[in-house]
């Protein structure tokens, strides 16, 4: 099998400073940030210390990233919540948000996190965020992870950010649910086009995109970890074939700004 390669694209400092608009980055793998007006706020950022072989390196180091507003974990898998990245970015972030349980990891870390329900929502400067439903229990099949706690719904989720430019929603790692064809139409979607189990799926994509017929699509999830798994396999070429009006589905690179505008409603 030949496996999507992401590009790499080196963020500067400029890309942390007051613009004018509202800038959506991917960072790689799961993660990603928004530029606000200024307002920075970094998403699952896995930027070092992934314990599987990295195809595509991060844009950007946490000791090269001059501050955060906030940083925002959907789950805990070591995929997201980077313990190592994190480690990195204390003192340089005004708040960490997070699942009420993933918040509670944050004490391994000496990282006080503030934890939310599902559909709680909370201001970052400007910005409005919302926590949305996600379906990800997978450790309550394995053995190993069900005898150390039963994972709940609400230790997992995705994230709506409703900026002063428009709206981003990352649904996070989760199967499709049936509210998630529900919501207001985002104006970008940072969207999951890997194919395992317990993620969206090819056809999770099929529907999202098709419930979202107008919103920019960022694919996320595929080409940066060197691994026969489906979960970091995705190709947005093959997404692209599948999807109502695939001209809005564009693959950047891991680094490169994508500037945020409102669909004409």
């Amino acid at each position: 099998m030949t496996q999507a390669k992401a590009e790499r694209i080196e963020m500067k400092q400029s890309d942390f400073s007051v613009i004018d608009h509202t800038e959506v980055y991917w960072l790689g793998n799961g993660g990603a940030m928004i530029n606000s007006r200024g307002t920075v706020i970094l998403i699952d950022p896995l930027l070092k210390g992934f314990d599987m072989p990295i195809y595509t390196e991060a844009p950007v180091q946490p000791e090269d990233i001059p501050h955060a507003d906030a940083v925002l974990i959907t789950h805990c898998d070591n995929d997201h919540f980077s313990k190592d990245t994190l480690r990195d970015l204390k003192g340089k972030c005004g708040s960490f948000h997070a699942p009420h349980y993933v918040a509670s990891l944050f004490e391994q870390l000496d990282i006080k996190a503030e934890g939310h329900d599902i559909n709680e929502s909370f201001k970052v400067g400007d910005c409005t965020v919302t926590l949305t439903p996600a379906d990800h229990a997978w450790q309550n099949e394995s053995p190993k992870h069900s005898a150390v706690r039963h994972y709940a719904m609400e230790d997992y989720c995705g994230y709506r950010i409703d900026t002063p430019d428009g709206s981003v929603w990352m649904p996070g790692d989760s199967r499709l649910m049936p509210v998630q064809l529900t919501y207001e139409q985002p104006d970008l979607i940072l969207m999951d086009i890997s194919d395992g189990s317990w993620h969206i799926g090819l056809a999770g994509v099929d529907k999202l995109a098709a419930a979202y017929p107008d919103s920019y699509l960022l694919p996320i999830h595929w080409g940066c970890v060197r691994s026969d798994w489906r979960e970091f396999n995705g190709d947005p070429e093959v997404v692209r074939s599948r999807i109502v009006n695939p001209e809005r589905l564009h693959a950047v690179p891991c680094g490169q700004a994508v500037k945020l505008e409102k669909i004409a409603r």
